[in-house]
């Protein structure tokens, strides 16, 4: 049986999709997708009125994106938490508390943290201490 056009474009080695089903598939905006095709960052075919984006290049876009988990200063890892270098988030998550919390206990200078760059790094021992002077005294104090 001689293949058709509709069964060459329902194989998924050919899929391609919308701007609308790139941005669920990756979860964000539809516009972000038009950026980073307008950025040059992801392939797209804009074919009479549609942007269609084939699915190898969604996933090529996907691995090569922008992660501030791989963020680097210096050479170095800037968030390597096997060496106990953590983000201001990470510590938020660890800690059970808003980030907006830890940003303004090292602004007021009850969490050491140390800016490389863009970045607030906290190092893990000094998550621990801030937790175990400032949070757990805290909880005790509503406790009781």
């Amino acid at each position: 049986m001689p293949k058709t056009k509709e069964t060459v474009k329902d194989q998924p080695e050919n899929k391609v999709v919308s701007i609308t089903e790139a941005a669920r598939l990756n979860k964000v905006t539809r516009q972000a997708i038009y950026v980073a095709i307008k950025l040059n960052k992801l392939k797209a075919k804009k074919e009479t009125t549609r942007w269609t984006i084939h699915l190898d290049d969604l996933e090529a876009y996907r691995k090569q994106k922008y992660s501030r988990t791989k963020s680097m200063f210096n050479g170095e890892l800037l968030f390597d938490n096997t060496r106990g270098y953590y983000s201001v988030n990470q510590v938020a998550r660890m800690l059970s508390v808003p980030a907006q919390k830890i940003y303004y206990a090292t602004r007021i200078g009850l969490l050491k943290a140390h800016r490389k760059g863009a970045a607030w790094v906290v190092y893990v021992e000094d998550a621990n201490a801030y937790r175990e002077e400032y949070l757990s005294k805290k909880s005790k104090r509503k406790a009781s």
